[in-house]
C-alpha cells in the first residue's frame, strides 16, 4: 500500500512536471509594438529624454540596437536620434500582466556626454552600418564553410583509413 501511494505520487508529479514543460515559456517575451515609443532615461536621471524610435535587428533577427529620439531641448534643441548598441541599454517593464496596460522604460547605460558621441541616426550611417554587417556576415560563412570542407575531409580521411584497415 505505502509503495502505491509512493508511485502514485511520483505519476502525478512526473505528470505536472510535463504539462509545465509542454507549455512554452514567457519569460523574457517582449511587445515590439510596446517598446516602440517607450520612454528613454539616462543612467541616474529621472527625467526622459526621449523615446524609442526604431528597433535595428541583425540578420539573424536578434536586437542588435535602438534608435532613441530626443525631445530634450535642454539636451539636444535639433531632436537627433542615437543609435544605441545591444549592451549599453536595458528595459525595464511594468509589472501588468494584460498586454494593453503593459508600458516599458528604457534605461539607457549612458551620461549627457557619452549619448552625445553615439551615431547620428541617418541614411549615410543606414548605408555605411548595412555594408559593414554584411561584409562580417560575409566573413563568418566564409570561416563556417572552410570549417565544414575541414571536418569532411578529416571525417574522409579517417573512413577511408578505417576501410583499409579492414581489408588488411
Amino acid at each position: 500500500m505505502k509503495y502505491r501511494s509512493l508511485l502514485a505520487g511520483a505519476v502525478m508529479m512526473s505528470a505536472a512536471a510535463m504539462a509545465q514543460a509542454s507549455q512554452p515559456a514567457t519569460d523574457g517575451l517582449y511587445s515590439a509594438d510596446k517598446l516602440m515609443d517607450a520612454d528613454v532615461h539616462l543612467q541616474n536621471e529621472d527625467q526622459a529624454i526621449g523615446e524609442v524610435e526604431d528597433l535595428l535587428f541583425g540578420d539573424d533577427m536578434t536586437l542588435q540596437a535602438i534608435v532613441i529620439e530626443t525631445d530634450d531641448d535642454n539636451f539636444d534643441p535639433q531632436d537627433h536620434g542615437y543609435v544605441i548598441q545591444r549592451g549599453d541599454f536595458t528595459v525595464e517593464t511594468s509589472t501588468d500582466t494584460d498586454l494593453e496596460d503593459l508600458q516599458y522604460n528604457v534605461i539607457v547605460n549612458l551620461d549627457r556626454d557619452a549619448l552625445k558621441q553615439q551615431p547620428t541616426w541617418s541614411n549615410d550611417w543606414w548605408q555605411k552600418a548595412r555594408q559593414q554587417a554584411s561584409q562580417t556576415w560575409q566573413k563568418t560563412s566564409d570561416a563556417a564553410s572552410s570549417a565544414w570542407k575541414d571536418t569532411r575531409q578529416a571525417t574522409s580521411n579517417l573512413l577511408q583509413r578505417a576501410g583499409e584497415a579492414l581489408e588488411n
